[in-house]
């Protein structure tokens, strides 16, 4: 295939004649498309194929949570000490094998619940490998002006992605069955590999001789993310913002479908809708931090959020209700994804400025902290559901979603009138001409880690 030579002021002007950033938005949202089939299929083929219990049930889902928590900080320093494009190959290939053996079992009468929970593990590292090196990537592979218009179209693609992706997981399950299903997942890796390995932009070098232990280089990150307070700042709101909403999503269905008698039809309409409202949110992130600042938007966003949730808690059952929180969840996710969009490009941005080799491990502490946050939200609201009752357990929540707003708020970061600029010499290099793309990594190469792509990393 020939290089992509397109001049740098092309790419600049639009986006999408960006060669480079179509090939990785493709494999991208191709990845999401995938994982939503994975999370509607597998716990179908669990509960009606395996007859596992509520408890199992639960053992699979945590065990696919659990790879960001533990392997985040090792992944990002992996993605800062090697070829991003290579790692992100290297997850989707052991994801696609991984996941293929479940298929593969079923047909053949011998697949297990321990072989999902470790399909299921595998998936999760493998995946985080690959997120540590995709977050990374992005900023050079476009001009420092156009990062946060980059994060404007992965936001809502991955929102559009992951609504898609859980209709034709539902689709694909009921006519092909649930195992057969996941085909379509495996597939999703295979593009996504095909486009990461088309991507010809050339990679900043490594800075870091590889001799070094990589516990040094995690210690390196978090200081490196502790000792700037922008990126710390972002980083706790980031994570106080999951724990409050893993709490809230814990309880979420439940409530909706129980206590206020929702069907599955209409609780699957308010979810698009509120797809909807994530993608709206990030393609007009852009246009709002010009119109007002990226600071006073975030902190408008996050002040938003919390009351969004207030029909859900003063709610009753009847369709006036059911509209009430779907228009909630519309401008829920809206704020989401308008003030996710833009944390990420300010915390790229500030660390491309500040060292170009540690996009990955700034990206990683983020994830760290969300991802542990979650597993623990979940325990705490199963604790205060059974406690206290869902919705007091749910105004909880809500309560908790205040956190992020007063750590925005008590930081010089609330009144950020513009977006931080790239200097000339931190903008990407143009694409590099080769006379033979690299070799293909194996998938029994490299130890992988997963992290659940459908939230787009770090998004809350």
């Amino acid at each position: 295939m020939p290089p992509c030579t397109e001049p740098r002021s092309s790419a600049g002007a639009s986006l999408w004649r960006h060669r480079d950033f179509r090939r990785y938005l493709t494999g991208q949202a191709a990845s999401v498309t995938g994982s939503s089939i994975s999370l509607m299929a597998l716990p179908v083929l669990a509960v009606l194929h395996l007859d596992a219990t509520t408890a199992e049930v639960a053992l699979l889902a945590f065990l696919g949570q659990l790879p960001p928590a533990l392997l985040a900080l090792h992944a990002g320093a992996l993605a800062d000490r090697h070829s991003k494009r290579r790692l992100m190959i290297t997850g989707d290939l052991v994801s696609a094998t991984a996941l293929a053996t479940v298929p593969i079992s079923a047909a053949l009468g011998v697949l297990t619940l321990t072989q999902l929970m470790i399909v299921a593990v595998v998936q999760g590292a493998a995946g985080v490998l690959h997120d540590a090196a995709a977050i990374s990537l992005l900023p050079s592979l476009v001009e420092g002006s156009l990062i946060q218009r980059s994060n404007s179209r992965v936001g809502a693609l991955f929102a559009v992605a992951a609504t898609a992706g859980s209709h034709l997981g539902a689709a694909l399950t009921a006519l092909l069955g649930p195992a057969r299903a996941l085909l379509g997942d495996v597939a999703s890796y295979l593009v996504s590999a095909v486009c990461s390995f088309r991507i010809q932009t050339a990679e900043p070098a490594s800075e870091r001789p590889e001799t070094r232990r990589l516990r040094e280089e995690i210690v390196e990150g978090l200081r490196f993310v502790r000792g700037d307070d922008r990126l710390w700042t972002l980083t706790l709101v980031n994570a106080t913002t999951s724990f409050a909403l893993g709490l809230l999503n814990a309880l979420w269905a439940l409530y909706l479908l129980r206590s206020l008698a929702m069907s599955a039809t209409v609780f699957g309409v308010v979810l698009g809708v509120g797809a909807l409202g994530a993608a709206a949110g990030a393609l007009i992130a852009p246009a709002l931090a010009r119109r007002f600042g990226p600071g006073p938007m975030m902190l408008a966003a996050l002040a938003i959020t919390p009351l969004t949730q207030l029909p859900l808690l003063l709610a009753s059952s009847g369709l006036a209700w059911q509209i009430t929180i779907g228009a909630a969840l519309f401008v829920q996710l809206a704020c989401a994804g308008a003030a996710g969009t833009t944390q990420r490009s300010i915390r790229q941005i500030v660390t491309a400025t500040t060292s170009t080799g540690m996009q990955a491990r700034m990206q990683a502490v983020s994830t760290w902290l969300t991802s542990g946050a979650r597993p623990v939200a979940a325990l705490l609201a199963g604790g205060l559901g059974t406690w206290m009752g869902v919705r007091p357990a749910l105004t909880v929540g809500t309560l908790l979603l205040l956190v992020p707003f007063v750590v925005l708020a008590r930081s010089p970061i609330r009144a950020l009138r513009q977006m931080p600029e790239l200097p000339p010499a931190a903008q990407p290099s143009p694409p590099a001409a080769r006379t033979a793309p690299p070799a293909m990594p194996s998938p029994a190469g490299t130890d992988g880690v997963r992290h659940d792509r459908v939230l787009g990393g770090d998004a809350p």
